[in-house]
């Protein structure tokens, strides 16, 4: 199974705090609602609208160091998305950028899923490296990409 090491040792909502983006009683707030409705705390923060989905993608470049990546401008080769499925795409929120040899790049809206990674790995046989997109930009794609005709 895959770690991730963070390159900042602070967490998520320390990090946005610092960049002045939330307050101490935002990220209480988030976090109560996090946990009532079993979400990951960027969708809390998201959904109550104190932070945006750049905001947490930044945030989570600065954590873990993941590039990011953001995908409006970017081209994606129909040879490159034809090696993912659509069903996988939808269920984990990724979308295949690049492909190398046995090396498929991913834009994903959550790099810290490791079952996802593990699922891709097995369904192409390639090596996964991912950046970090935001969810809006990558249903974007997978509409464009795989929706349509």
């Amino acid at each position: 199974m895959k770690r991730f090491r963070k390159t900042v040792n602070k967490q998520l909502g320390e990090i946005l705090i610092e960049r002045g983006l939330i307050t101490r009683a935002k990220l209480d707030e988030a976090l109560k609602f996090q946990k009532a409705k079993g979400l990951l705390l960027g969708e809390a923060l998201i959904a109550l609208k104190y932070a945006t989905e750049e905001d947490i993608v930044q945030a989570l470049t600065c954590q873990y160091g993941f590039p990011y990546l953001p995908l409006s401008n970017y081209d994606i080769a129909a040879d490159v998305a034809a090696v993912v499925p659509i069903n996988v795409c939808k269920q984990y929120c990724l979308v295949p950028i690049d492909k190398i040899g046995k090396s498929l790049t991913l834009a994903m809206a959550n790099p810290l899923n490791v079952q996802a990674l593990e699922d891709v790995e097995l369904i192409t046989g390639c090596v996964v490296q991912s950046f970090v997109s935001t969810a809006t930009d990558i249903k974007n794609a997978i509409k464009r990409y795989y929706e349509t005709p």
